[in-house]
């Protein structure tokens, strides 16, 4: 999970520079780009992490929390 943990502090190291941006007052194409390069990154650490979460409970045979997973994926 340790790749994990530095994806994530990418991310908010992105969401600081925005925060930054948006303080400084740079233009509306600007914050948008790292608006969705932080949104894109964050997004594919969530699938990394779901990928891995439903992998380890499907190896153990976990199908009461295959099923919790589920159940928070679809609220999204």
């Amino acid at each position: 999970m340790e790749d994990v943990i530095v994806r994530l502090k990418k991310v908010a190291g992105q969401v600081e520079a925005l925060a930054r941006m948006i303080e400084a007052g740079e233009g509306c194409e600007k914050v948008i780009v790292q608006f969705q390069a932080a949104k894109a990154a964050l997004e594919r650490t969530y699938s990394l992490v779901l990928d891995r979460s439903l992998k380890e409970c499907m190896n153990h045979n976990d199908s009461k929390n295959v099923e919790q997973i589920l159940k928070l994926i679809s609220k999204q």
